[in-house]
């Protein structure tokens, strides 16, 4: 592999109310307000130096337009095109300009049915790390990860280790050896990109990490106080996976964002992955609570980076598993 895929990059969502959006993401979540226009809204934490890490996109219906990483050079995009023409991937090119505050980007459909996007130059625009003065809600602070839903969790996992580069840091089996689920990462710390059985593809939800567990916390009370308490889903918790903080937060099209704290540095190359039996309830709740329906059964849906058309989902390979929390 001759390119370097750097981390997880941002997330183009579909919405159908800008209003709505706004009052979720910025007035309670805390998300700073790039810019915007009467079709999108252009957000980010307050560290991240890129203009924006999660765009919304006035819409007719609620979608996943693209999840993208960040690549460390442009030159990188040239030859994460030669992936797609080697498996026979749709792919397209945006150049300079098509996009508002990027650069030249690659759109591919993957293994797996997911949008994706690959880009190395954003506009910069100052962090906001310091600007305490300035900090509300959850105080975000940037993109972490992204988890989308697979028919066939190997598949794609064996694409993305062997064709992008990712490596694997927890992942969950059966007794017989079937892959359920898998956290792989770029930059080193417990994933960029999960892989979770499932009719798919579907997107699952997108990562962002909070300064400390309080702000978790706060998150709910604001979102309760400003009578959104319906849009928290699962949460506070600590995942066994990865052993983070987590909160599950719904926003108003049914788009699920993770506030996310507290993992573990996964760069050494003789790290050694962490394996979970699926009949293991701690691993996706430590403390043992169950996870509501609506996070195992519903999630986003792709449209397809040529055609814009929903991607078509196939059933998993594996039946649904749920942990029984009575035994």
């Amino acid at each position: 592999m001759s390119f370097d895929i750097t981390r997880t990059g941002r997330a183009v969502l579909h919405v159908t109310d800008l209003d709505a959006s706004r009052k979720f993401y910025v007035d309670a979540l805390g998300f700073v307000e790039t810019e915007s226009d009467e079709n999108s809204i252009y957000l980010r934490g307050y560290e991240e130096q890129g203009h924006h890490s999660l765009l919304l996109k006035k819409a007719d219906k609620p979608a996943v337009e693209v999840i993208s990483y960040k690549v460390y050079a442009d030159a990188d995009l040239d030859q994460i095109e030669q992936v797609a023409i080697k498996n026979n991937l749709p792919y397209r090119w945006l150049e300079k300009g098509e996009q508002h505050a990027i650069g030249r980007a690659l759109r591919v459909q993957d293994v797996s049915g997911l949008s994706l996007e690959f880009f190395s130059e954003m506009d910069k625009v100052e962090s906001l790390l310091q600007r305490y003065d300035l900090h509300k809600g959850a105080r975000v602070q940037r993109i972490d990860h992204l988890n989308c839903l697979v028919p066939d969790v190997q598949k794609a996992y064996d694409f993305y280790n062997q064709e992008f580069g990712f490596r694997s840091s927890e992942y969950t089996e059966d007794d017989e050896g079937s892959l359920w689920a898998i956290w792989t990462h770029r930059k080193g710390n417990v994933h960029d990109q999960a892989f979770m059985n499932g009719d798919g593809p579907l997107l699952h939800h997108i990562g962002y990490w909070l300064p400390d567990p309080l702000a978790l916390i706060h998150a709910c009370d604001v979102l309760a106080s400003m009578g959104m308490a319906d849009s928290i889903e699962r949460g506070p918790g600590r995942h066994g996976l990865s052993n983070a903080f987590f909160l599950y937060l719904r926003d108003p099209d049914g788009h699920r964002i993770e506030f996310y704290f507290g993992d573990y540095f996964t760069g050494d190359g003789d790290f050694e992955p962490k394996r979970w039996s699926v009949n293991d309830k701690t691993r996706q709740t430590f403390w043992g609570h169950e996870a509501p329906d609506s996070w195992f059964d519903e999630a986003s849906t792709f449209l397809h980076v040529i055609t814009g058309e929903e991607v078509k989902q196939e059933k998993a390979k594996l039946t649904l598993y749920k942990p029984d929390f009575t035994m």
